[in-house]
């Protein structure tokens, strides 16, 4: 393995540590009052995430006639929910941002000892015995802290210090990292193990794009209707599908291949990514103008 293969995966852990920085810069005060404001909206939404999520993947995983490898691989997905590009999604579709905000630093912190502990029991119920694959607890704790928890607190550390001056810092970042990401991704899809990529085939992206859209399309639908009985806002709850629904691959790419070593296990993340954005929009884009078509035939 040579050039930039050879150091795909640090800068992946870059480019999420940037990712994360950025959503650091973007925090206020007022985005961490949410979490005492609305407690019912946050604990439904993490328990969506956390609980009724990975249920969902384990039903996708049990019945797609895959590899042990590339089951394990829909389950890192779905224990790696959230992220940046979910609230902009709220965003775009007036959902409510700042549950989505919260949704998201929380789930950072919780995604410390979750994935650690859920990942380990993937290996051991999915892969045949005898092959042995663990994740190791503390050093997987500790990088992902490294790689999203203290670069947001570092970029909450920087706002509340500089203020508007980091205005334009945020803004680079927010049209440039999508774009590297969106390199690192296309890299990993193309290249061939030796090099840092996963050798993916198009026999691969049609075997597991049924899963990966199931995935993405009955965990919206499950965070919205979970919403649904509990008295929620529409908007609530639309920002709880998406918050669901929406994952976050570089996340999931970064326990696959950086602390698994396995590039099997990062395609389904891989093949998730080419159709997540669009998607997401499109299933919350209906929920809405469904809505509004009720609320016209009962005006």
């Amino acid at each position: 393995m040579s050039g930039i293969g050879a150091h795909i995966n640090e800068l992946l852990n870059l480019i999420l540590g940037l990712i994360m920085f950025g959503l650091g810069m973007s925090l206020k005060k007022e985005d961490f009052q949410q979490l005492f404001d609305q407690p019912r909206s946050l604990a439904i939404g993490l328990f969506a995430q956390m609980g009724l999520l990975p249920l969902v993947a384990a039903l996708i995983a049990y019945f797609i006639n895959v590899s042990p490898e590339l089951k394990v691989g829909i389950m890192i997905l779905s224990v790696c929910p959230g992220g940046i590009t979910s609230n902009l999604v709220s965003y775009f579709v007036r959902g409510n941002v700042a549950l989505a905000v919260s949704l998201t630093v929380c789930n950072a912190l919780l995604s410390l000892f979750t994935i650690p502990i859920l990942v380990n029991f993937f290996l051991e119920y999915f892969l045949a015995q005898g092959q042995v694959i663990e994740l190791p607890f503390w050093s997987t704790l500790l990088e992902i802290f490294m790689v999203t928890v203290f670069p947001a607190m570092l970029g909450m550390a920087l706002r509340l210090k500089l203020g508007l001056k980091m205005v334009s810092l945020e803004n680079t970042l927010n049209l440039a990292l999508p774009l590297l990401l969106l390199g690192v991704f296309a890299f990993k899809f193309l290249a061939g193990n030796q090099n840092g990529g996963t050798n993916m085939m198009w026999s691969d992206v049609k075997m597991l794009t049924p899963a990966v859209v199931a995935l993405n399309m009955f965990s919206m639908l499950l965070g919205f209707l979970v919403a649904w009985p509990m008295g929620l806002a529409f908007k609530t709850r639309i920002t709880i599908a998406v918050e669901v629904g929406l994952h976050n691959t570089a996340l999931a790419l970064l326990i696959a291949g950086d602390k698994l070593g396995n590039s099997t296990m990062e395609k389904p993340a891989l093949v998730y990514a080419l159709y997540s954005f669009v998607l997401t929009y499109g299933v919350a884009w209906l929920l809405v103008q469904g809505q509004k078509r009720l609320t016209k035939l009962k005006a």
